[in-house]
């Protein structure tokens, strides 16, 4: 067993980072892994490149990485490698949560961070034993479903590898197809919010790589030809300390891209932090403020008030550092009032750009627990969980109220207004992201023609009515079928 394939479905839909895709790291990171110690590997993400199906079908074993919106994609295309008899496995936060579920479309489920037991996988795939012994493997024994023990998170984050680009189809010759490149500094987040899967899925324990390994990672990241950097953490300054011993070592290195990165409205209580930030090229901070309503900060479990939100936004600015604002909108204490209050307090703060997101459900989260309890989940169909529609029952709106408001909210923000507003003030990169988000939420508002008329029609009806699932991998079938016919599949194609 040589040849190892990764795949990193794409979004059912287009969101607001469709102009800018990037790999979610884990299938790289392995692959990396696997590629020091001497196997062929090659990832396919398809927010980059398409799937070639012809190469995938070369592979000995096929790696499949899946959040819950890309679930049904990421089945789809298992089931039609599996057919060809090549195994397959599927890692990520939804599998992770829900492993019957995604065992009846593998052959195997790696359950949690899998940094430390990939290779101990590939090695039993190719003994055909020695599953039993390897932490957070969920497999069919004698038809029985098995689940070994949870896997340990990584405790040594530097032991996790660079990773190499080079792997990922259409970046094989360095990193000009993204324009922003992922460079991970930590995992876990000591926060709990309770509709976010972070925690579940790598802990509320804040682990990080040490200073010199990202400082190699950003020199190489240089060296390269890269443009600007996210780093790809849940909370980039949970420990401020850390974060400024970084920067501060950026700044005296002179590695200091235009950067972005998730952080918490905490960074604007330290002074030191916000002039380190600003002087080592921070470009743009997102932020999850989520409500400007306190009772649902309270049940989001935030640990932050309006005040504490409107003191960010306005030391941010006075720093130079612009704001992405991310809001979820829909609580049991949410009403369309909300939601209108939301936008014109986006509007009144001057945000650069926002995200108003509809409250969701995800498989791992006290929310998505509690939905199943009280019986308010409408849908199961993965693909609409991607924070853009409703698939819960609201409390204080119905579905079409929550799902209207909300694309209402987007359009009033990303209006012509708006990008005029910033034009004039000469201040083109935000004019622009704002024309950008005008033709996105069009486009976004064209195709979702249908859920809207669905949510007015389950609102009316005062009761639940299926809707038929999203066709998510018309495309990947209709290529496998192709080479079907080509070449006498299902079996496996010859190198000859």
């Amino acid at each position: 067993m040589k040849k190892i394939v990764f795949i990193e479905p794409k979004p059912p839909d287009f969101h607001i980072f469709t102009k800018m895709p990037m790999p979610r790291l884990g299938t790289v990171l392995l692959g990396t892994t696997l590629k020091e110690n001497g196997y062929d590997v090659k990832s396919y993400v398809e927010a980059i490149e398409d799937i070639d199906i012809r190469d995938v079908l070369q592979a000995d074993a096929v790696g499949i990485s899946t959040i819950t919106s890309t679930s049904p994609r990421a089945y789809e295309i298992a089931r039609l490698v599996r057919k060809s008899g090549i195994p397959v496995f599927i890692g990520g936060p939804h599998v992770t949560f829900l492993p019957d579920e995604a065992i009846e479309n593998c052959d195997y489920v790696i359950r949690g961070e899998a940094d430390e037991i990939i290779l101990d996988f590939i090695k039993a795939l190719e003994r055909g034993s020695g599953f039993e012994a390897i932490p957070g493997l969920t497999f069919k024994k004698d038809g029985r479903v098995v689940h070994n023990k949870g896997v340990s998170y990584c405790k040594d984050m530097d032991n996790i590898p660079t990773p190499d680009y080079a792997i990922v189809k259409g970046l094989e010759d360095g990193l000009s197809r993204m324009s922003v490149t992922p460079i991970m500094t930590s995992r876990g987040c000591p926060y709990d919010c309770s509709f976010c899967s972070v925690t579940g899925m790598f802990g509320q324990q804040y682990r990080f790589r040490s200073k010199e390994r990202v400082l190699a990672e950003l020199q190489r990241h240089k060296d390269l030809g890269g443009d600007w950097v996210f780093f790809y953490d849940d909370n980039f300054a949970a420990n401020r300390k850390r974060t400024k011993e970084l920067l501060k070592a950026m700044i005296e290195n002179k590695l200091t891209p235009p950067w972005t990165a998730q952080v918490r409205v905490e960074v604007a209580r330290d002074p030191e932090l916000l002039d380190l930030m600003k002087r080592s090229n921070c470009h743009t901070v997102y932020i999850g403020f989520e409500s400007v309503n306190p009772e649902t900060l309270k049940i989001y479990n935030k640990k932050q008030s309006v005040e504490d939100i409107e003191n960010c936004v306005k030391k941010l600015h006075n720093s130079g550092i612009n704001i992405h604002g991310m809001f979820v909108l829909g609580s049991d204490h949410d009403t369309v009032e909300t939601i209108r209050q939301t936008v014109n307090f986006a509007k009144k703060n001057d945000l650069e750009s926002i995200q108003f997101m509809i409250l969701t459900p995800l498989p791992g989260t006290r929310f998505y627990f509690e939905m199943e309890q009280q019986n308010r989940l409408i849908s199961k169909d993965w693909s609409l969980y991607d924070a853009h529609h409703v698939v819960f029952t609201p409390k204080n709106m119905s579905y079409y109220e929550l799902q209207a408001e909300t694309y209402r909210a987007t359009k009033k923000f990303y209006s012509i207004g708006q990008i005029i507003k910033r034009a004039v003030r000469f201040e083109m990169f935000t004019a622009s992201i704002k024309a950008y988000g005008y033709n996105l939420t069009k486009k976004w508002g064209k195709k979702n023609e249908y859920f809207l008329e669905y949510t007015k029609s389950i609102s009316s009806a005062g009761k639940r009515i299926e809707l038929a699932a999203k066709n998510t991998a018309e495309d990947i079938k209709e290529r496998f079928r192709e080479i079907e016919l080509a070449s006498g599949m299902p079996a496996k194609i010859s190198n000859e």
